[in-house]
């Protein structure tokens, strides 16, 4: 007869705790919870970094997938690797002592392990893959520091430089240092928690959307959040709707089948770079609007839209000091209202040699590479429609492979035109919804004020899969610098980007309902 109190008594305890961690979550000092702790993942953030994971390189992608399972399974998370045609994408589960109450129940994070690849000699330290701690001096530069000063000072101004910290690792180990500093305090989360980790988004994720077909019953959740990508230019906490996606062509005009003599064929062989320069200044006018008939057809941005792209507070002077250029193409009224509308950029344009390598030649070839940056409006098989179209227009024909000595002599203006198979489709996420609102109310307890919010940026992220098969909406977070340097040299981490990070996880995965 003793024994029920006794039962009763541990019940209701068990009940009080899991009632401080779980129900009270909005009482939290977050920052206290930082500060305490935060010095003890620095070392976790120096491992990780230092696995190389270039997903053109097999072999680097399972000692991540290694390091991945056994960090998350000190979190108490069930892991898997979820096998595809290409590389393994990483899952992780967690479900909650006591069953998820309110709208939100299951909460599914996406993020990418996987870097661009990296030109050694480009970094301003030994190695991509062995992080350094630096500070800015007075004349602009980087100087490094001792990695050892992280255990007893802090700047927030300090950065990390290494290959994928702050594209996409750096996210990851700031919800390890989250989740494990909540262990720490018994904090615990209310929701069911899924994580999976991408290894191929970096070369497009050609088969994330098998695998999540094939995984959709694994993958179900309320509430899909994004968290790549940078914030805003001001480095103000960010919330981002949606993201423009893309597809790349390859176009080649040709010449002589040989490179000749510009002395003995100039003026009579026609040259192959001056075409392609024709073509695609038939393709834009001097303002950088496209002119391809029908490339903007369905934009269409009302007075609602046009209030929530006014109201990210950028500041286009900063911007043009920033790239260094006298004034942006007319495309949009603003850098938001140009986000808006479907690009077509040249990445890249060859034609045989220049400076010391150049020769007197008319080339047999020239090469442009384009990415057409997606809008929801605008399908990708559409929009490169309508450029083969144009180019046809102007006398081309249109081929898929190099031209034989029968086509050369044949036609008189030829282009090979080769479409990428990876795609990312665009999306775009109504502002108001629950989830929109209960973010937002975790960022403003983070912060103390309401996120900066962008209608749809221009990268690109390869989520539209989860979004038909699993039938959710999608928020980015970005927590990053945007001045990382992602996919370039000497990429980066704000150290004050990373620690804030951080609180957001905590307050992401202990926020409670709103109305």
């Amino acid at each position: 007869m003793k024994t029920r109190p006794l039962l009763w008594l541990a019940t209701l305890g068990l009940f009080c705790i899991y009632g401080l961690s779980a129900q009270g979550q909005s009482k939290i000092d977050l920052e206290t919870v930082l500060q305490k702790h935060v010095k003890n993942y620095y070392g976790d953030l120096y491992e990780f970094m230092s696995l190389p994971s270039n997903a053109h390189i097999k072999e680097q992608i399972q000692p991540n997938l290694d390091w991945l399972k056994k960090a998350f399974e000190k979190q108490g998370f069930r892991t898997e690797a979820l096998p595809t045609a290409g590389h393994p994408v990483f899952f992780a589960e967690k479900v909650p002592a006591v069953s998820p109450k309110g709208k939100l129940k299951t909460l599914l994070f996406y993020m990418h392990f996987d870097g661009q690849p990296v030109e050694p000699e480009k970094w301003q330290q030994a190695s991509p893959y062995q992080p350094v701690l630096k500070k800015r001096t007075a004349d602009g530069k980087w100087e490094a520091l001792d990695w050892n000063l992280l255990q007893k000072n802090y700047d927030p101004e300090w950065r990390i430089f290494a290959r994928a910290v702050s594209d996409d690792k750096g996210p990851i180990l700031m919800l390890l240092a989250a989740l494990d500093m909540m262990q720490k305090e018994k904090i615990n989360s209310p929701y069911h928690i899924k994580v999976i980790l991408d290894s191929e988004e970096e070369i497009g994720a050609p088969h994330l959307a098998e695998t999540v077909k094939k995984y959709k019953d694994k993958l179900a959740a309320d509430f899909l959040m994004v968290m790549d990508g940078g914030r805003h230019l001001s480095n103000e906490p960010t919330l981002t709707y949606g993201c423009r996606g893309i597809a790349t062509i390859t176009l080649t005009t040709y010449g002589p089948k040989i490179s000749q003599h510009s002395g003995h064929y100039g003026n009579y062989a026609p040259n192959p770079a001056l075409r392609m320069a024709q073509l695609l200044a038939s393709m834009k006018d001097e303002d950088g609007r496209v002119t391809i008939p029908g490339y903007y057809e369905g934009i269409k941005i009302d007075e609602n839209a046009r209030k929530i792209l006014a109201a990210v507070p950028d500041d286009p002077e900063l911007i043009r000091q920033k790239l260094v250029f006298t004034q942006p193409d007319k495309v949009g009224s603003n850098y938001q209202e140009a986000l808006q509308y479907p690009s077509l950029n040249i990445r890249g344009l060859v034609s045989a040699n220049i400076g010391e390598k150049a020769n007197t030649i008319v080339p047999d070839e020239a090469t442009a590479e384009i990415d057409l940056r997606l809008v929801p409006e605008s399908s990708p098989d559409y929009l490169i429609g309508l450029v083969r179209k144009h180019i046809e227009s102007k006398g081309y024909v249109i081929l898929d492979h190099k031209p034989t000595d029968a086509e050369r002599l044949k036609f008189p203006k030829i282009v090979t035109l080769t479409e990428n198979e990876s795609r990312m489709l665009p999306f775009r996420t109504d502002f108001g919804i629950y989830p929109d609102r209960w973010l937002t109310a975790a960022l403003v307890r983070t912060f103390g004020k309401e996120p900066i919010k962008i209608r749809m940026t221009g990268g690109s992220v390869p989520i539209v899969p989860f979004l038909r098969e699993l039938n959710l909406p999608a928020i980015h977070v970005p927590m990053v610098n945007i001045d990382n340097n992602q996919h370039a040299a000497n990429e980066n981490l704000r150290l004050g980007n990373y620690t804030e990070g951080i609180k957001t996880w905590m307050a992401i995965l202990t926020q409670e309902d709103v109305k």
